[in-house]
This record gives structure tokens, sequence and C-alpha cells, in this order.
């Protein structure tokens, strides 16, 4: 196991994690569509129990997802987290109120009421996703940070990297393509909550708004995605010079990081065609209730070749907006090679920890959600 490797061994990882990452951002886009979808009480409860049995995953890979980075690629950790903290305190403060709302809003003498608590279930809905969005967006078109290794024989303040403004990651909305992006994630968990609450829910009269709502949410999505992947194929993207690490602009980048690894090419099309699979076929055949795999597995290869992409052959995956040259790195930002090599091992546990979320999976939707079953069961949202 080479240094370099480990490197592209973790940079894998942590992809992998952010595209189930964005996979299970279902959750928030189900919730975003709890009145727009649920015109009954009843309704809306089955929606909320229907998500609310899921909702841990997500925030479980949300933080696993952070803590891998943390490990492997610690400067990014510090730059990104660190730097842009507003932009990330807002995600993670939205998850935490969503957590909140789920377990509070059906106990007894709760002070906001069941309704606040559900706007705050759609609120989560629409700012987890557009946020997440925005921020895997910088990975092509940059950030306002700078980084000065020298800085840590500093005794005084051994800050490695600092923002270069004031606004500390909110600056990513002066930027309309990390927006582009952000609606574009934000769409498409919208599409695979409908498609879960298909797949999860016996409703005659709420599945047959949610295959209506596909439509409805099919055509920004792909106006949005296809606009952000165009435009990044024909973009100037940041290349690493192998001798001598420099960073430079190369025309093109990301479009021949395709080519040279055409690999990432066929996985790019499988999961295009598993999307747009699970979601046609789900809008013209009224009886068809498993597009959520197909969607869900196309999400996953779509997401995780574009961080693959981003990352591998010698391209700068965090570039800096500010200081070309401070842009980071797989070989400029990643832990020591013990402690990659170290987590590596630790890291054939992964498999199996993917098995037991698949079992707990199908245990716990081995039913669908009917009213019926909620009032059967001893905790419910």
């Amino acid at each position: 196991m080479t240094y370099t490797f480990l490197q592209h061994y973790w940079w894998f990882l942590v992809s992998l994690l952010g595209a189930l990452l964005v996979f299970l951002l279902f959750v928030q886009g189900g919730n975003s569509l709890l009145f727009r979808l649920g015109h009954t009480e009843e309704e809306r409860m089955l929606m909320v129990n229907s998500t609310g049995r899921k909702w841990e995953f997500t925030f479980t890979t949300l933080v696993t997802f952070g803590g891998a980075f943390f490990a492997s690629f610690p400067l990014f950790y510090s730059t990104s987290f660190g730097g842009a903290y507003w932009l990330w305190m807002i995600i993670l403060f939205s998850f935490v109120l969503q957590a909140v709302s789920y377990e509070f809003q059906s106990k007894l003498g709760n002070l906001l009421g069941k309704h606040t608590y559900r706007c705050f279930l759609v609120l989560n809905g629409f700012i987890g996703p557009l946020l997440l969005g925005m921020a895997v967006a910088t990975f092509f078109n940059g950030a306002n940070f700078v980084v000065d290794k020298a800085n840590m024989a500093d005794e005084l303040m051994p800050v490695i990297s600092s923002w270069t403004n004031g606004w500390h990651g909110l600056d990513a909305f002066a930027d309309v393509w990390n927006l582009i992006l952000g609606l574009g994630i934000f769409f498409l968990a919208r599409l695979l909550g409908n498609l879960y609450f298909i797949n999860n829910i016996r409703s005659v009269e709420l599945i047959a708004r949610c295959r209506r709502q596909l439509i409805t949410d099919v055509v920004p999505f792909l106006l949005f995605f296809l606009a952000f992947i165009i435009r990044t194929l024909l973009k100037d993207g940041f290349a690493v010079v192998p001798g001598t690490q420099e960073i430079v602009m190369e025309p093109f980048k990301y479009a021949h990081n395709f080519v040279d690894m055409p690999a990432l090419i066929v996985l790019f099309l499988v999961g295009v065609v598993g999307v747009l699979y699970g979601i046609g076929k789900s809008i013209v055949n009224s009886s068809y209730t498993k597009g959520i795999w197909f969607a869900g597995t196309g999400t996953v290869l779509t997401v995780l070749v574009l961080l693959l992409n981003v990352g591998y052959n010698d391209t700068a995956y965090y570039p800096s907006a500010a200081d070309l040259q401070s842009s980071l790195t797989l070989a400029n930002s990643c832990s020591s090679l013990f402690t990659l090599k170290t987590m590596a091992y630790v890291s054939i546990l992964v498999p199996f920890v993917l098995a037991y979320i698949v079992y707990a999976w199908r245990v716990i939707d081995k039913k669908p959600i009917t009213p019926g079953s909620i009032e059967k069961e001893e905790h419910h949202y």
C-alpha cells in the first residue's frame, strides 16, 4: 500500500459516503413535500412516519462523511469546516432541528405543537439538500481561502488556512453555478422522496399525487443538473502538474478526466440511465413501486463518479479562488502514511457495517405503511 494508493483509496471511500448521503437525502426531499402532498392529518402522519424510519441513516451518514474527511484529509476539514463555518453550521443546525422535530412533535405537552415541528421538517427539507449541493459545487468552482503551512511555526496563531472574507461560506451564494447544483440536488431529493413514498406507503390518493409530483419535479431537476454538467465539462479546470505539484488552469480539465478514465464514463451513464428509468417508469406505470431502487442506485453511481472525477487524475479537488496555489489536492491535504494505512485496516469492517444497514433496512420496511399499521406500533412519530 503506497502513499499514493492510500490517498486514492480514501478519496474513493469519502466519495462513496458522499454519494450515499445524496441518496439518503430522500428523507429531506420527502419532508419538503409534507404539506404539498399531505392533504389530511392521516396522510401527513403516513409521510412523517415513512421518512421517520430512515432519518437516522441520513444523519449518521452525514456525520460519518465529515469524520472520514477529518481523518483522511484533515487540511480540507480545517479549511472548509473551519473557514466556511456559517454554511456548515446552518446545514448542521437544520439536521439537528430535524432530529428534535421527529422526536418531539407527538409528545404530550410539547410547547411548540405538532404543526410547528412539521414546519421545521419542511425547513430542513429545503435547506439540507440545497446547501449540501452548494458545498459540493465549490469542489468544481472554488472557495475563498488561502493556505500557508509555514504558519505552523507560529506559536501564537498556528493557523494553516484562513478565509479571505467575512462571509465564511455564505459567499458560495455569490456564484450562480453553486446555486444551480444546489437546486439540482434539492429537486433530486424531492424525486427520491416521492419514489420512496410510492414504495413504502399504501394510500391510493396520496400515491397518485406522488406520481404527479414526479412530473413537476423532474423538469427543473434535469434543467439544473444538465446545465451544471455541461458547463463543468466545458469550463477550465484546476490541474496539478505531476512533477512540481503546481496548480494550473487547464481547458476542459473535467472532460479530459472522463477521457483519461473511461470507466467513469460508463458508470456515469449507467447512473444517469438508472435515475431516469426509475423516475420514468414510476410516472408511466401506475402500479410500479420499485423506482426508488433504480433511481437510488443511479444517484449513488452518478455522484460517486463526479466526486472521483474532481479528485483523481491530478486534479485539485478543492480549488482556491483567492490563491490558486493554495488549492487542495489529494497529495497536499492528506493524513500521514501511518494514519492512512492504519485506517485502511479498520476500513475492512465497512462491508460488515453496510450489510447490517441493509438488514436493518429490510426489517424496517418489511411491510408497507398503512394507517392501521401506524396505530399498532408502540412508537410512531
